[in-house]
């Protein structure tokens, strides 16, 4: 048999040592490192992907948020592109090793947390991915609900009052049908996903345009939607709003800052990747939100309220053609972002705890499940519920996280892994008891540091900063620990990652 390649770096792994790594307790086929003919994703495949992400109607709706909370346009804007700038440097930093290894996030969190305690990192974001992912099926079974009303108007009557769970019938059935929609999708593996971004990012491109030109046609232009000036014009009113809607905008791709190596991983080099994302992310989100405020702001000038629900607006248009055109757009928007964003990682996460009995289909299978039980509909009530409290308090959890791993992977371990120990019960990321205490308690502090200002009214301000307190303690914390608490096979780690890993 030929040997396996499992990266473009200049070192390779034997046939044997391969061997090794499929028989280790922690592998299965799903969490494998990619081979060099499974690295297909070039700079476009990555412009795409953070393409058809950044315009989806969640990233609308934060953008229009902000515009119902008072913000006028440029201090919207402003605060997203921050957002957007800051949370590209853990993207970037977290894609490296996903890239230069083949391994996805909950591989690469082993390394840190212990092949055991990984799952404490992988389920606390495979938990906030299945809430997103309900999010976003939610949105667009409701989307799909609402245009069938415009256009079939029994339908609004289908069940005659029945409910489950809180919602009427043929909401719950807009929205399973919908949930159904992504794990079709997802079943067909990475290859189509990537397919799906490249031709779904032009077409939600073309319905925010088209939007966009409407809307602006009915307020007579730009001039009424730039003259309104919100409602924080002052330090004392726009403070208390900015600092935890900027934590909210981080906290929104904090969880693709995480697991951003379940796609690097498929990266030709990191030359695209990098590339790739500095393109893709930042300029795309901030274009797609100045679309969303100018929209925002249009409807105040013409509705004379701010609708900060795009479905709500398209639902405006009375053409059926129009109206099916426009279905179809929200489809795909909201399909692009969450088969990639919500859908791939928690698949990962959940094969990752028991990997010879969990496949990635299953894994599938397991986030929709969880995403009926968390009824996102309950999330999606305000947007000083979305922004402030949702997106905080996750931003406070996955911070943390992030920190403690890039800390691992850049100082303490300067860019080596033992590729092969990844996979293995008793390597050198066995711990103790599969567990990095470390890692552990680092997390603990870390998250209770950003979290505990929701508890406690005084300390509020870290609540407000909660992503930013969480990595900062963590980060360095984490370091600390690891050189004061003894870890077993310490040694052993530095000379195994510079002798049989791959640069």
């Amino acid at each position: 048999m030929a040997t396996e390649v499992v990266s473009q770096d200049i070192r390779e792994l034997g046939q044997d040592a391969i061997n090794e790594l499929k028989q280790g307790a922690y592998y299965n086929k799903d969490l494998a490192p990619t081979t060099v003919k499974e690295r297909t994703w070039g700079t476009g495949h990555f412009i795409s992907l953070w393409v058809g992400m950044a315009h989806n109607i969640p990233a609308y709706m934060l953008a229009s948020g902000l515009i119902a909370l008072g913000m006028n346009w440029k201090q919207t804007i402003f605060t997203i592109a921050l957002a957007n700038i800051i949370v590209l440097i853990p993207m970037l930093l977290n894609a490296h090793p996903g890239t230069k290894y083949g391994i996805p996030f909950p591989v690469l969190s082993r390394a840190s947390f212990g092949v055991a305690g990984a799952n404490i990192a992988a389920l606390l974001r495979a938990g906030v991915a299945c809430g997103w992912f309900g999010i976003n099926a939610f949105i667009g079974g409701t989307a799909v609900n609402n245009f069938l009303i415009a256009l079939f108007p029994a339908w609004k009557q289908f069940g005659g009052g029945f409910t489950i769970l809180g919602l009427p019938l043929p909401e719950m059935i807009t929205f399973l049908g919908f949930l159904a929609m992504n794990i079709i999708v997802a079943y067909k593996g990475m290859n189509s996903v990537k397919k799906f971004e490249v031709w779904a990012a032009p077409i939600v491109m073309i319905l925010a345009f088209a939007l966009l030109v409407w809307i602006v046609i009915e307020a007579d232009g730009f001039g009424p939607i730039f003259a309104e000036e919100g409602r924080l014009n002052t330090w004392d009113t726009f403070l208390p709003v900015f600092i935890p809607s900027l934590t909210g905008m981080i906290g929104f791709w904090a969880t693709l800052s995480l697991n951003i190596p379940d796609f690097t991983r498929f990266g030709k080099g990191q030359k695209q990747q990098m590339i790739g994302q500095a393109v893709g992310l930042p300029p795309t989100m901030t274009i797609f939100s100045i679309m969303a405020v100018i929209i925002s702001s249009a409807t105040v000038v013409v509705f004379g309220k701010a609708i900060w629900d795009p479905v709500d607006l398209l639902l405006h248009f009375s053409n059926p053609l129009v109206l099916a055109f426009s279905l179809f757009g929200i489809i795909v928007a909201t399909l692009s972002v969450n088969i990639a964003a919500n859908l791939i990682s928690p698949a990962f996460d959940f094969a990752n705890v028991a990997p010879k009995y969990i496949s990635f289909k299953k894994g599938v299978l397991i986030t929709g499940v969880f995403a009926i039980v968390m009824m996102p509909w309950k999330l999606m009530a305000d947007p000083s519920m979305y922004i402030f409290n949702w997106l905080n308090v996750y931003s406070g959890l996955l911070g943390p996280i992030a920190a403690i791993i890039i800390a691992d992977y850049f100082v303490h371990r300067h860019m080596m892994l033992d590729l092969i120990s990844l996979y293995k019960a008793d390597g050198i990321y066995q711990y103790t008891k599969g567990f990095n205490i470390a890692a552990v308690m680092a997390l603990l502090i870390g998250a209770a540091f950003a979290i505990i200002g929701k508890i406690v009214p005084s300390l509020g301000w870290l609540f407000n900063y909660a992503w930013f307190v969480g990595f900062g303690v963590s980060f360095f914390v984490y370091l600390g620990l690891m050189k004061v608490i003894p870890q077993k096979n310490a040694k052993a780690a530095v000379v195994q990652d510079t002798t049989s890993s791959m640069r």
